[in-house]
């Protein structure tokens, strides 16, 4: 294999690791008459015999694969279930429903999907247990529009007001923390709103990282857990990027009639129906990162992890991790060549032109920038961004690969990086010259991984 053959292969080693279908197959099971989930040493035992009915809900673009494991392990002990999935990630199942919906920019499907979960949230009682199955992408999935009050008070969100404040998010560089702030207190169920329309029902949720640092009340903007975060404070992320005036007026006011204590908070720590509810990490970054480090140790590299935890905008990122190929190649800084270079996380773009791509093509083409300035001629020097949902952005690929042949090959396409980057166009770039990492939907999302071969 040549290096962007083995960097694909660890790639699909690292995806291996985090799949939820097994993640929870291999982690829950029937015994004695109890439902025994054991994962990372702590231990959850439920006894099913205090519970008349079984109801499984969940969103995320992992949600379905997961689903089909709970089926596989309760079958006919489930009495309903429904599940809403990104476009493409469904699942043949046969006892929970699956509704495929719009993301990252939620639509009708995904308003439909929230408003019949929530009924069957509200049909939940003491003797009923909701595994809620959660992963990256629930946030756009789950969009049930905040509806408050009568008169003067009132407010009634529509799916417009929430995909235009969608799309202005995503366009002005604000992290998937802010944007999951903002999300929570203009909906019905986000922000452990979920929480208080399945109570008195306890809850098992599984739930699978895409957020930097693991936070269970940012995963899918906390479905099942209490929020830390005020109106205020979404409000001050308004401020910040100076979108008053991008967002609906109707979302303004949502936001200061709930600072004006008009619309109530979101569940905090202290809310009884945060008792009821077990909230339990399956899969993360970091295990995806290990996983890629052990592959690469099976081929020979040394191997460097560096965080799980890189942010930022996706071109400052890109400098950042070529500064350190560059000294593993010259210098055999941090580790000895042949090396594998790993690092996680997930960075922003500031959109500023109407090209087509994702922050991980953005971060490869950036990298690219930096290799066409390299006065080695970025000999040596491998890379590949890639995002583990197989989705970069609003695109078909995961991610895309940086290396000397790369540059070679867009040099004698003509293609110019600059005008590239300009554009935000990074797609249609490594599209020309066939460097885009296509995988299909994986079915998990776990975050980026970002990975350099340095020979």
């Amino acid at each position: 294999m040549n290096e962007a053959q083995q960097l694909a292969a660890i790639f699909r080693a690292a995806l291996g690791r985090v799949d939820p279908y097994k993640m929870i197959v291999d982690h829950v099971h029937l015994e004695a008459g109890r439902l025994v989930v054991a994962f990372d040493g702590l231990r959850h035992e439920v006894e099913m015999d205090a519970y008349d009915r079984i109801l499984v809900l969940g969103a995320g673009k992992a949600s379905a694969r997961m689903a089909r494991a709970v089926e596989e392990i309760l079958g006919e002990r489930i009495w309903r279930g429904l599940v809403s999935v990104k476009y493409g990630h469904g699942e043949p199942l046969s006892r929970v429903e699956v509704i495929e919906c719009g993301h990252p920019t939620p639509d009708e499907h995904g308003v439909e999907a929230a408003r019949r979960i929530a009924e069957l949230a509200r049909q939940a009682d003491e003797k009923t247990l909701i595994l809620n199955l959660v992963s990256g992408g629930g946030s756009a999935l789950l969009c049930l529009p905040l509806v408050h009050g009568d008169g003067g008070t009132s407010v009634r969100l529509t799916l417009e007001d929430k995909q235009a404040t969608t799309r202005a998010f995503l366009a002005c560089g604000a992290d998937i923390r802010e944007i999951n702030c903002v999300r929570k207190h203009i909906s019905g169920v986000k922000g452990g709103r979920l929480l208080r329309l399945m109570a008195p029902a306890r809850s098992l949720n599984f739930i699978l990282s895409d957020v930097v640092g693991d936070r269970l009340d940012t995963i899918a903007s906390g479905i099942t857990s209490p929020d830390e975060t005020t109106f205020a404070d979404a409000l001050a992320i308004v401020e910040k990027y100076q979108l008053a005036d991008k967002l609906p007026s109707n979302v303004l006011r949502a936001l200061t009639l709930g600072v004006q204590g008009e619309i109530s908070e979101t569940p905090k720590a202290e809310d009884p129906a945060t008792a009821l509810a077990t909230n339990i990490l399956i899969g993360t970054n970091i295990a995806a990162l290990l996983a890629a480090c052990e592959q690469a140790k099976a081929l020979g590299y040394h191997v460097a992890a560096l965080t799980s935890e890189l942010t930022g905008e996706a071109r400052e990122a890109a400098k950042f991790l070529f500064g350190i190929a560059r000294d593993v190649r010259n210098r055999q800084l941090l580790v000895n060549r042949p090396a594998f270079v790993v690092a996680g996380g997930e960075t922003v773009v500031t959109l500023k032109g109407a090209g087509k791509g994702g922050r991980n093509q953005e971060m490869a083409l950036a990298f690219l920038a930096e290799l066409a300035k390299d006065d080695g001629g970025g000999r040596n020097i491998h890379f590949l961004s890639a995002s583990t949902d197989g989705t970069d952005g609003p695109t078909d690929a995961a991610g895309a690969y940086a290396s000397a042949e790369v540059l070679a090959l867009a040099r004698q396409a003509g293609l110019s990086i600059q005008a590239h980057l300009e554009n935000n166009d990074s797609y249609h770039f490594f599209d020309c010259i066939d460097r885009l990492l296509k995988t299909g939907p994986t079915m998990t999302n776990v975050c980026d991984l970002y990975m350099l071969i340095i020979g």
